[in-house]
């Protein structure tokens, strides 16, 4: 009968660590869908910001929607 209280002092150890993983994780689960819920509506772009006015005009540059020459006037004018 002694030796039955030998052993449960070691599952009393890792019923407290299952504990706090448990518990843990039931947090960060809160804290990752607050953040989700709280952040800025998706512009579409995957970074949540608008668009870049220079960077539209590189990038309709890059395609050939745009000569040199306007896109020369769109960095003037935009600087």
């Amino acid at each position: 009968m002694g030796y039955w209280h030998d052993g449960i002092g070691w599952w009393m150890i890792f019923g407290g660590i299952w504990m706090i993983v448990f518990w843990g994780a039931i947090i960060a689960l809160i804290v990752w869908g607050i953040k989700k819920l709280t952040e800025r509506g998706d512009s579409g772009q995957g970074t949540g910001r608008e668009p870049n006015p220079l960077g539209i005009a590189k990038e309709r540059y890059a395609r050939g929607e745009i000569s040199r020459e306007e896109f020369e006037q769109i960095k003037k004018d935009l600087s």
